[in-house]
């Protein structure tokens, strides 16, 4: 349907060759037409309106209707008869001719000075001219002096035509005050009122006699029809029918782009828009792109173009050259804003392509990763943001379908320019971003002022009225919701646990190795190493100082009782002990809290013979949980040979009678890149590598059967990054394991965001008896939602300072918190003695609430080679403009994902479609649909484990009645009794 780009940098690059290839496009497209008549009458000066400001000024041609301008040649030179610059020359473009009135308004800049002296006779001013083609003077005529007497003459610049050079001009004899210009009335020059474009008059609408009611009669206004009308151009598709054809149409200027890079404006039919549509199925307004004439209108003109009509990628346009714009005196209609929700319908966007609108909501943010770049916002409609297809649904056709509805609920809110801001245009301030009105996704949207509807490379964007920037704050036509909180909800129990992606946090700096490329500021100064050394994070210590500020914060204000990290230092990659970097967070954290709060798990005795340069690693408060024991890594299983092995600790919690538990953090496999059998990207949705994944799920639960029987309890949590949306396939795995997933069945939340599509690659799984033990769970969404911008390692990328030292965007995941009650056996009535079930409570592929957004196919994924900036201003190392990458997500040479996909899927508390069987080679069955009620409160009721079909056996939630008259019994048996009941009922469950 339209321009298959997605690139930003196409738009970006809008330049000259762009400009000049579009343009011979439309000559070879343009209709081979009868040549235009030559002048039968003499081309003459007929109106010179010079008594304001530059962009205001014309000169008024007359001729015969339908006369050949091509070539000539409008012009004004000084008082003293000298050129002042090339400004004040217009060459006509090929095709020019004399519209039906006889007259053609050519805009052209008039040094307004008044003499007398020598040089001519009496006072005069400028004088202005027009040269045909060949360069011979066709009328060289003065503001002001003597009418017959002497004119100025022309000085003998050879930039001035061959005909006008030396040659004096001929007074009018006539000037005229501001507001007026002076005309050729019956061949006297006079001053009345400005009548471009049509015929010249002295005579002024009649001013009424006011009456004894002080009531006045208004004349009708005269026919505003010029030329073919906007709706014609537009057509019924989204092709214009009059693409390739030179066309003159009339409309209001409803917003102008003088600054910023789209070089034109928006007209609209007058009286259209509101609620009357005169026109259905054709929009009523049009862009008109033109560098020549965008700095000589302003909001609220009525305006005659004449132009080229194309699709540049995918918004009809009209090219119009200078002289090819003229002001009208008629009096119109104003142009009223269409209001009401934004349609979804793609020919109900195309009927209102180019038309000024006034969306209302409910609009919600669903990506704001180009904000800080470009300046875009991606909204859709409803309350939620747009959900990662695999996060809500079973992979494949059933995935792919909620992505298709994503696309087509997506739009863009935009700037009205074509700039980077951190490059180019990074002395620019961003518009959207500040440190105290935060733009987050899932935050709601108000409209506030009208703007205009724009399409371009692939998306539809609304374009304020005029370019906007940080300094006009005051201009900006929306407002966006703050839904930040200070701290995550509260999760009760006795203890808690949650996992924490820290984003490359690496004491060890760039500047303390050699080899290291770099990511700079707008300055030239290094932020994050780019490349070239084992570093990943900061340039040195400056730049450390600030990312360690908004982690430390984040964890300290999360006070959980252990914590999981991701993407933390492997400090004996440096030579340096395994811990180092684990031992100095712990000590930045103890400062920062005042108090030794915070302990670290030491490395085990037995290490793996070769480790990645980021790792896993555990710290606790030691005033709530005591470790059992030595920490555990997977040491010697394949699957893990190209990911983060599998850690494992047991802890014992503080509180009386409470029962110890088994905590294992991961990091599997990203999705962005994958090498061997079964690791392509298949298009179902799951990225690359997911056979990697699912080896490595498998791993996994083998390996946490292991550790379960050595620290002898069946209390089991799996944590950390999994790189796995909540219905792929390794999360099939280990909830058919008998594992079920804390973030999807106690919140509405997600932890992660990529192109514009939210979801959990980050999860917190708890074997059945200890998800029994729930007391709460919260994502707190401190970092996915956040704007790229706020990061520590885009500091200094524009002119306006987006960096802060507090927790929002410490990093590009969320942090996932879950509290447990370990004091008491609860819900199912398993006991720390008693074994996990299998099968347990897998969300079914209907679950519907918004989750996380897979780091996107076309690039490495944050754990795997991943630098911290993507896109940055200086050295790019393929992360170049219009490629865009998920934050701490290594530079791919590949496609970028397009900026902002919207919408989706089933919003929270809707049952979802039943999926399908998706891939078979882990021999997963399909999934049945449940109901999520978008609550906190509650656990599985009535949920169905996927990868289960419908039987007869007692739910694996404990929604029957059974599992409290089994409690019965073995509190009246006790001993022996009890044990055997135990195993009966697990055996029933299996």
């Amino acid at each position: 349907m339209f321009s298959a780009s997605t690139l930003r940098c196409s738009r970006r690059l809008r330049g000259v060759t762009s400009l000049a290839t579009a343009a011979l496009l439309a000559v070879a497209l343009t209709p081979v037409a009868a040549a235009p008549s030559q002048a039968l009458t003499p081309i003459q000066i007929s109106e010179i309106s010079y008594a304001g400001d530059d962009a205001s000024d014309f000169v008024e041609i007359s001729g015969e209707p339908g006369a050949d301008l091509s070539g000539y040649v409008v012009g004004s030179v000084a008082r003293g008869g000298n050129l002042q610059d090339g400004k004040h020359l217009q060459t006509l473009s090929e095709g020019t001719t004399i519209p039906s009135s006889g007259y053609y308004e050519v805009k052209v800049p008039i040094t307004n000075s008044v003499d007398a002296g020598s040089g001519a006779d009496g006072k005069y001013e400028a004088a202005v001219f027009v040269a045909d083609p060949s360069g011979q003077r066709t009328d060289f005529e003065q503001i002001g002096g003597t009418a017959g007497g002497r004119g100025i003459t022309a000085g003998t610049s050879p930039s001035l035509p061959a005909g006008i050079r030396g040659v004096p001009a001929d007074p009018t004899g006539a000037t005229s005050p501001t507001g007026q210009s002076i005309q050729r009335i019956d061949g006297t020059w006079k001053a009345a009122a400005p009548t471009p474009g049509v015929a010249n008059s002295t005579s002024a609408p009649a001013t009424p006699e006011p009456s004894s009611s002080s009531s006045s009669t208004t004349a009708a206004p005269p026919s505003t029809s010029h030329g073919t009308s906007i709706a014609d151009i537009q057509g019924t598709t989204d092709l214009s029918p009059a693409a390739g054809q030179t066309k003159t149409t009339s409309g209001v200027v409803t917003a102008a782009y003088p600054d910023g890079g789209l070089k034109g404006y928006f007209i609209q039919t007058p009286g259209t828009g509101g609620d009357q549509d005169p026109t259905p199925g054709r929009s009523d307004g049009l862009f008109v792109y033109s560098p020549a004439t965008v700095g000589q209108v302003a909001v609220g003109d009525y305006i005659e173009v004449t132009g080229t009509v194309s699709e540049y990628h995918g918004q009809t346009q009209m090219t119009v050259d200078s002289g090819n714009e003229h002001k009208l005196p008629d009096q119109v209609e104003p142009v009223q804003p269409v209001t009401g929700a934004f349609p979804e319908d793609p020919a109900a966007r195309e009927a209102l392509e180019g038309m000024l609108l006034q969306p209302s909501g409910p609009i919600t943010v669903t990506d704001n990763y180009n904000t800080n770049r470009y300046g875009e916002v991606g909204l859709t409609n409803g309350e939620t943001a747009l959900p990662q297809s695999t996060d809500v649904a079973a992979p494949g056709e059933d995935a792919n379908a909620i992505e298709a509805q994503n696309a087509s609920k997506e739009y863009l809110l935009d700037d009205g320019g074509t700039v980077d801001y951190t490059r180019g245009a990074n002395g620019t301030p961003v518009p959207y971003l500040s440190t105290t009105d935060p733009l987050r996704v899932g935050g709601s949207a108000t409209f506030n002022k009208p703007v205009v509807l724009g399409y371009g490379f692939d998306a539809w964007r609304l374009q304020p009225t005029t370019w906007l920037t940080g300094n006009k704050a005051s201009d900006s036509p929306v407002s966006f919701a703050n839904n930040r909180t200070p701290a995550p909800q509260q999760v009760d129990g006795d203890v808690s646990i949650a996992s924490f992606n820290v984003l490359n946090y690496f004491p060890t700096t760039g500047d303390q190795l050699t080899g290291c490329t770099y990511y700079k500021d707008r300055d030239g100064n290094p932020v994050t190493v780019s490349g070239g050394c084992d570093a990943r994070g900061a340039a040195n210590a400056e730049n450390f100082q600030r990312q360690q500020q908004k982690i430390v914060g984040a964890i300290n204000s999360l006070d959980t009782s252990v914590l999981s990290l991701e993407e933390i230092e492997n400090s004996a990659r440096f030579g340096k002990n395994r811990d180092e970097a684990l031992h100095h967070l712990v000590d930045e954290l103890n400062k920062a809290a005042g108090t030794n709060k915070w302990k670290a798990v030491d490395s085990p005795a037995q290490l793996p013979g070769s480790e990645d340069v980021i790792r896993t690693a555990f710290i606790y408060q030691p005033a709530k949980v005591k470790p059992v024991g030595e920490s555990t890594i997977l040491l010697d299983d394949p699957a893990f040979d190209n990911a983060r092995r599998p850690l494992a600790q047991a802890f014992q919690p503080t509180s009386e009678g409470s029962q110890k538990f088994l905590a294992i953090v991961n990091h599997f496999k990203s999705k962005g890149s994958g090498a061997g059998a079964g690791n392509a990207d298949t298009g179902d949705g799951q990225g690359a590598s997911n056979g990697s994944r699912k080896e490595q799920a498998q791993s996994l639960s083998t390996f946490a059967a292991a550790q379960e029987e050595k620290a002898g309890t069946q209390n089991v949590v799996l944590l950390g990054d999994f790189n796995s949306y909540t219905q792929e396939d390794p999360m099939q795995i280990l909830y058919k394991a008998g594992y079920q997933d804390i973030g999807s069945a106690k919140t509405n939340k997600h932890t992660y965001l990529f192109g514009g599509r939210v979801g959990s690659i980050d999860h917190v799984l708890a074997s059945g008896p200890m998800f029994s033990k729930l007391s709460g769970a919260d994502v707190w969404n401190i970092n996915s939602v956040e704007s790229v911008g706020l990061e520590y390692s885009r500091y200094n990328n524009n002119v306006t300072n987006l960096y802060s030292d507090n927790p929002y965007r410490s990093s590009d995941h969320d942090p996932l918190l879950v509290g447990f009650d370990t004091r008491a056996a609860t819900g199912s009535g398993h006991s720390d003695s008693s074994n996990p079930t299998s099968g347990q409570g897998q969300p079914g592929s209907g679950n519907a609430q918004p989750g996380n957004v897979q780091p996107g196919t076309g690039n490495d994924q944050p754990g795997d080679g991943a630098s911290t900036q993507p896109d940055q201003p200086q050295g790019d190392n393929g992360s170049s403009v219009g490629t865009h990458h998920s934050a701490g997500t290594a530079p791919s040479t590949g496609t970028g994902h397009s900026p902002a996909q919207n919408d989706a899927g089933q919003n929270p508390g809707v049952t979802a479609p039943e999926a399908s069987n998706g891939p078979a080679d882990d021999g997963i069955s399909s999934t049945t649909p449940w109901t999520s009620t978008g609550t906190n409160d509650g656990f599985y009721d009535g949920t169905m484990a996927s990868g289960s079909q419908p039987t007869g056996d007692l739910a694996s939630t404990g929604a029957t009645v059974l599992p409290y008259v089994i409690i019965g019994l073995l509190l009246l048996l006790g001993g022996a009794i009890a044990v055997v009941i135990g195993r009966r009922r697990r055996t029933e469950q299996s």
